[in-house]
């Protein structure tokens, strides 16, 4: 069975592999309960990283459940 990824519950960052903490929000919790993925190359020109409040290239989670 494939690991799940751990997601930011701030930023709605994927994480890599083997990291289980957001670098850019070290106190914010993190999930492996998201849905969805969003790949932004050029927040810029990206609509829905405007939408998704999303400044830097990456990939994230268009939903994260925090409990």
């Amino acid at each position: 069975m494939a690991k799940l990824p751990f997601a930011c519950g701030d930023c709605h960052r994927i994480l890599d592999d083997g990291v289980e903490q957001c670098p850019s929000h070290p106190n914010a919790k993190v999930t492996t309960d998201h849905l969805g993925y969003v790949i932004i190359l050029n927040p810029e020109r990206a609509e829905i990283a405007s939408r998704l409040n999303i400044t830097e290239p990456g990939t994230y989670a268009l939903k994260v459940n925090i409990r």
